[in-house]
């Protein structure tokens, strides 16, 4: 008798130090892969995973989304137990279950949140080396959140991605983006939207930055998204930053 075929979701969390962003590629060790890896050896079955976000070389994340078919009999919400046996300890699945067939993690609506940290302070901290980027001039952080606002809502955002992109339809929407300072002197950007371009969220880090220490004033943000054009925006932020917190999808997952 032919088994059924599943298909399980994973609430993946990892520190992305070690590794070569997330997808699979030949020049290094990937998230990707090490799903991959561990769900083959647990299974014992061919699996490749669909994740719903390729964070890049360094980027961490708290919730990103993967999805895998399998024919296995354990229960979907005992999965994670098992496969975090076999993974290193910088990548630990939060939860799994079983989802629709026809769910696909990035083409479902889905509202991403991803937070930018940047330790302000004069002197490093060792500890928060590897998830903050360590910055030592003063950050004005009201104007880098005047600055956000300009950012809500609906826009093209071709200035805010990468030069390197290859997707023509560079409008996104921008739920929220807000700039705090915690008493552990690092500034949080944090930003939720329903899709992000290639580096945007930290060419987004990078021009606040630059407003928080007054080379442009917040108002020029209108300005950096109409002219649509990378080099009118602030630098890249360093990978070490940027971690994704969560994706939230429809009722129906």
């Amino acid at each position: 008798m032919e088994r059924e075929m599943r298909r399980i979701k994973l609430v993946v969390a990892y520190e992305g130090t070690n590794y070569c962003g997330w997808q699979v590629q030949p020049n290094g060790v990937t998230i990707e892969e090490m799903l991959n890896n561990a769900l083959t050896e647990l299974l014992g079955e061919n699996i490749q995973v669909i994740g719903a976000s390729r964070t890049d070389a360094g980027v961490h994340s708290l919730g990103n989304v993967a999805v895998f078919d399998t024919e296995t009999k354990i229960p979907p919400e005992k999965i994670c137990f098992a496969l975090n046996q076999r993974l290193p300890e910088d990548i630990v699945v939060q939860t799994s279950c079983e989802v629709p067939k026809d769910f696909h993690p990035r083409r479902c609506y889905s509202e991403k949140t991803y937070a930018y940290r940047i330790l302000n302070r004069k002197i490093p901290v060792p500890t928060l080396r590897h998830d903050t980027y360590f910055y030592y001039r003063d950050l004005d952080v009201e104007k880098m959140q005047q600055a956000a606002l300009y950012l809500l809502g609906r826009h093209d955002f071709k200035s805010f991605c990468s030069a390197k992109t290859t997707v023509e339809d560079t409008v996104r929407e921008i739920l929220s983006c807000t700039v705090e300072r915690s008493l552990e002197h690092v500034v949080t950007i944090r930003i939720t939207g329903t899709g992000f371009l290639y580096n945007m969220v930290r060419i987004i880090a990078g021009t606040l930055i630059s407003v928080g220490i007054g080379e442009i004033e917040p108002s020029v943000i209108e300005k950096i998204l109409k002219k649509k054009d990378r080099s009118a925006a602030g630098p890249t932020a360093p990978a070490q930053g940027l971690t994704m917190l969560e994706i939230k999808y429809g009722k129906s997952t």
